[in-house]
């Protein structure tokens, strides 16, 4: 949807990637594309106040439950919301379910005057083989947020089926957060979808030949089985317990502040 509109407070909703996982950590602090996104768009909107209230490890229902009042109490002219991927990886995964949490908040911060993006996700199966009982589940998520996010006037950015998703060089050690690189081109992807000033379709473009060769054969294998035990296996055993990445944690911006262009070049 184009448009030009000087904003003034953007509020971010949402789950890890929202918070930041994989771009940073927890000691020098999280960027993440949300912080990206803000960044460019000060550029061009230089009164604009952000705040991000995103927590790692929130279903969607959670997300709707402890994020959407406090977003409309910001009264945010835009917001982004980007939630599901945990919800994907449940056992009782509701396509259904999820979507009308998402349509939800969509309604209810459209109907408060605020411009709306989401975005679709990748199949994760692109990028580790033992993801593939997911693909259906992906698909059909991504088919209601497209449909949700028409009927309420939501912006969509389309990264889950360019061909560069799937380079590693855009996901973190864990294969389900992104990369500094992948929040950098989600970022670019929300602006282009906005039509923000100097927003292209070059986060679609695939990035250089890497330098070294990926492995294949018992290299590949050898990588499959060190990924499961120190990221599957652990995320497995705190389903068992119970527990959540996002027990502890809070909010990192819950309040709306300035946003200062340079304020993360540091940890680019």
């Amino acid at each position: 949807m184009p448009t030009d509109t000087a904003y003034s407070r953007y509020v971010a909703l949402g789950d890890s990637q929202t918070e930041g996982l994989g771009d940073g950590d927890d000691a020098t602090g999280l960027r993440g594309f949300a912080d990206r996104l803000a960044e460019q768009l000060a550029h061009g909107n230089p009164g604009l106040s952000y705040a991000n209230l995103a927590v790692r490890g929130r279903l969607a229902t959670q997300v709707h439950s402890e994020q959407l009042a406090p977003a409309l109490a910001l009264r945010p002219d835009l917001a982004t919301v980007v939630a599901g991927v945990n919800d994907l990886l449940r056992p009782r995964f509701d396509a259904d379910h999820v979507a009308h949490q998402l349509e939800t908040m969509f309604a209810a911060l459209t109907a408060q005057g605020a411009h709306v993006a989401t975005l679709t996700f990748p199949d994760p199966a692109r990028m580790t083989p033992l993801a593939r009982p997911l693909t259906p589940r992906v698909t059909a998520l991504n088919q209601r947020i497209r449909e949700a996010a028409r009927r309420h006037g939501v912006t969509v950015a389309e990264t889950g089926h360019h061909p560069v998703v799937a380079d590693p060089r855009l996901w973190s050690l864990d294969r389900l957060h992104a990369s500094p690189l992948g929040h950098q081109r989600i970022a670019t992807a929300l602006a282009h979808a906005l039509s923000l000033p100097g927003a292209d379709d070059t986060w679609t473009h695939p990035l250089p030949p890497p330098t070294t060769p990926a492995p294949t054969g018992w290299r590949a294998a050898a990588d499959e089985v060190r990924w499961t035990a120190a990221f599957l296996g652990p995320w497995l055993a705190r389903r068992l317990r119970g527990r959540s990445s996002g027990d502890g944690h809070t909010a990192k911006r819950p309040h709306l502040a300035p946003v200062r262009a340079e304020i993360h070049h540091t940890r680019s």
